[in-house]
């Protein structure tokens, strides 16, 4: 490799501790929540709010509760209630999807984190 090879793989490896905080590490929290049924949403409430509502999907009822700024599911019909075992979400790109009843839960803030699946 050339020395100019060199200053780019260590430029690269250098750049990439700032880009993942900047892009992946630093999200505000939300400041509300979007809920989708079959992609279409259904409701936006606010985080600020302490709230427990009910979304019906193709399955049944899916719970979801609003306490202290943060959001989850607290059941819902599925088999393996993955969606209630993500537990709570509070930053901006935050989400839990219950996909055999087709209803997610969308963080949605002023500065919000990216990852893999939603960037």
């Amino acid at each position: 490799m050339t020395r100019a090879d060199w200053v780019i793989v260590i430029s690269a490896v250098a750049l990439l501790p700032f880009l993942y905080a900047l892009y992946w590490g630093n999200a505000a929290p939300g400041d509300r929540v979007l809920v989708l049924v079959n992609g279409k949403q259904v409701l936006a409430a606010s985080l600020a709010t302490d709230t427990e509502f009910t979304v019906d999907g193709p399955l049944g009822t899916s719970h979801i509760k609003v306490h202290g700024g943060q959001v989850r599911f607290t059941d819902s019909p599925c088999a393996n209630k993955l969606c209630v075992h993500t537990g709570w979400l509070q930053h901006g790109g935050e989400f839990a999807a219950c996909l055999p009843n087709r209803v997610s839960l969308v963080v949605s803030g002023l500065n919000n984190r990216y990852d893999t699946i939603n960037f």
